[in-house]
């Protein structure tokens, strides 16, 4: 079993969604999950439709709405020949969740409507993939990880139940070279209440997938030739890195790089899953590889954050470094 997962922006046109069903292409005779986020831009302009709604604006927020709706159907209208009215039905089943929720009053915090209508990005995106994987004899199922991940009810940074997904999960999926589409960043609580999994959502879906069915490797397609030893946009001369450890890479994503967020890595790292970061726009290349293995030789690894501010506190009391002052500070605050 093999976990693959797409961005956005590997979704967000129809030659990409083309591009996408050409490199799954070179692996469907192997068991395979394939998680895929929203396309493009989507989950910004549901959260547009969440602000607009939570400011009671309810026409803006239904006319934001039309907006995700026609790019969607236009995009599979490209896209389908034989599977399109199909494809259109189950669409349309998404767009009433949406929308039925939008025609009320918010009544509950913000969060909670977050998660009900920016999750709807992730279902429109693998209906549209899955269907035309199928077109495209390209034999797939598609699931709701709704069904799969459970998580608790703290809405857009939602924990996993380990325990529960684990059962749903291992009964749904066997390696029986089939290959399974569903979503990233989402997941349901108890009452079947849609959930978000918090930044980088997508690629942690993949890695709760990897964990919990011993993957063989997980690998993320980015719009990179791999993971670089500096942003390419600013160090023309950047170095791609053929091969890190787990460790470097959660010490990378500390200090700021835009790499893989740590935790995506523990869930690979706690069952040694290798973790392949490929290009989609050239899939022959090698990418970079993430395991356990030491590595020597790195190149320098270079972190830009721009406006920051540097403070330099001093105290004017020095005697306040002194044993004593130390001592009665610690048992003060219950410390000694």
């Amino acid at each position: 079993m093999k976990v693959f997962k797409f961005g956005g922006a590997s979704v967000n046109s129809v030659e990409r969604i083309q591009n996408l069903a050409g490199i799954v292409k070179l692996y469907e005779k192997e068991s395979l999950v394939i998680i895929i986020s929203a396309m493009g831009k989507t989950t910004n302009g549901l959260e547009k439709v969440v602000d607009a709604f939570y400011a009671d604006n309810k026409d803006e927020a239904l006319q934001l709405f039309e907006v995700v709706k026609h790019y969607h159907i236009n995009i599979s209208k490209y896209l389908l020949v034989t599977r399109f009215n199909e494809c259109l039905a189950q669409l349309t089943d998404f767009f009433t969740e949406a929308e039925w929720l939008l025609h009320d009053k918010p009544v509950r915090e913000f969060d909670y409507y977050y998660d009900q209508v920016v999750c709807v990005g992730e279902l429109l995106s693998t209906c549209i993939i899955s269907h035309y994987l199928n077109e495209s004899n390209i034999n797939n199922e598609w699931l709701d990880v709704r069904d799969l991940i459970r998580t608790d009810n703290n809405f857009r940074d939602a924990g996993i139940d380990w325990v529960v997904t684990e059962e749903r999960i291992k009964g749904k999926m066997t390696d029986e070279r089939q290959i399974f589409i569903t979503q990233g960043f989402i997941g349901s609580t108890d009452d079947n209440e849609s959930t978000t999994l918090g930044r980088e959502g997508s690629d942690y879906t993949a890695a709760i997938f990897a964990n919990i069915l011993d993957a063989e490797n997980l690998s993320i397609w980015k719009d990179v030739e791999g993971v670089m030893n500096a942003d390419p946009k600013l160090f023309p001369d950047a170095q791609l890195i053929s091969e890190l450890n787990f460790t470097e890479v959660i010490e990378m994503a500390y200090y700021g790089a835009q790499v893989i967020h740590p935790k995506t890595i523990k869930p690979l790292q706690n069952k040694a899953i290798p973790l392949h970061v490929k290009c989609f726009l050239d899939p022959s290349l090698p990418g970079t590889i993430i395991h356990k293995k030491n590595i020597k030789h790195l190149p320098p690894i270079i972190v830009i954050k721009q406006n920051q501010a540097l403070l330099h506190l001093k105290s004017q009391d020095f005697s306040f470094v002194g044993e004593d002052p130390m001592r009665k500070w610690y048992q003060r605050n219950g410390l000694s």
